[in-house]
């Protein structure tokens, strides 16, 4: 069980706010780094690590992934995908129990002050948290609980699709990579076979051949398709955030019991990560 620290016992504490710094995945690091050093060191150890490099082969792999992404979605999107790639390095941490405990905290101050307009001197604080913000701006100016909700409910969907079209873009270009891969042999092959009569042009489209399927396999499989599927876990993990925030600022606008809403929270999160704000 999660526990709060002493707001919960006596008079109601200013909450403490949750700095969300941007924080390390040290996971897809240890992961992405890892891999290549293997394969770079099985490179090494098995020859020559400058056979392994082909220009006209990472052209045809990485040119050609961009190029056909770019069908599936614009170019302004896989362009922004790949800067979001770096959210599954470095993103802003915030855990859903932390985010009970928080707003737990804003329903104690506003049932203990016995208005929620007390509130008001605490959204400075969440600056850093711009959708608990707004969710706290709205019940503070007074719009009724049920709109409160259709307005949160419509920007945790658009925020979730807007995070789900970015790790889209990374799956689309797992299942391009590979493919182009497949082509840049077939041209290196094709080379090859229409050049048989002059033996030193056989190295390098066979060199052209391979290395094509081996750069298209190796993004797939270690950078676009793993970093999406991070992607998608930190847009759930936000998504469960938003939502305890939605739910208790909704609660507060409706001025019910605190308890009531730690319970309601409960029900949604893990029982390993369940909070004891009021023991």
């Amino acid at each position: 069980m999660a526990n709060a620290s002493a707001a919960g016992q006596g008079a109601a504490a200013p909450p403490k706010a949750i700095e969300g710094g941007m924080t390390l995945d040290f996971a897809t690091i240890l992961g992405v780094a890892g891999g290549f050093i293997l394969i770079t060191s099985a490179m090494i150890l098995g020859g020559s690590l400058g056979s392994f490099v082909d220009i006209p082969a990472m052209l045809i792999v990485l040119g050609g992934t961009f190029m056909v992404t770019s069908i599936s979605y614009t170019v302004r999107e896989v362009i922004r995908a790949q800067s979001i790639m770096m959210r599954a390095i470095i993103y802003r941490q915030q855990q859903p129990s932390d985010a009970a405990t928080q707003i737990l905290g804003l329903a104690d101050v506003a049932r203990k002050q016995g208005s929620v307009l007390e509130l008001q001197k605490h959204l400075q604080n969440l600056r850093n948290q711009p959708f608990l913000q707004k969710a706290v701006s709205l019940v503070v100016d007074g719009i009724p609980p049920d709109d409160v909700a259709r307005i949160l409910e419509r920007e945790v969907h658009a925020t979730m699709n807007r995070h789900m079209k970015s790790a889209g873009i990374l799956r689309r270009a797992g299942e391009v990579a590979p493919a182009m891969g497949l082509i840049g042999t077939l041209i290196g092959l094709v080379q090859m076979l229409g050049r048989l009569e002059d033996p030193s042009t056989i190295g390098p489209a066979m060199a052209v051949a391979l290395l094509t399927t081996f750069y298209g396999a190796v993004l797939a499989n270690m950078v676009f398709t793993p970093l999406a599927s991070k992607l998608e876990r930190n847009a759930d993990v936000e998504a469960q955030v938003n939502q305890i925030y939605a739910l208790g600022t909704v609660s507060i606008g409706r001025q019910e019991n605190p308890r009531r809403l730690e319970v309601a929270l409960n029900s949604i999160l893990p029982p390993s990560e369940r909070v004891s704000y009021f023991d």
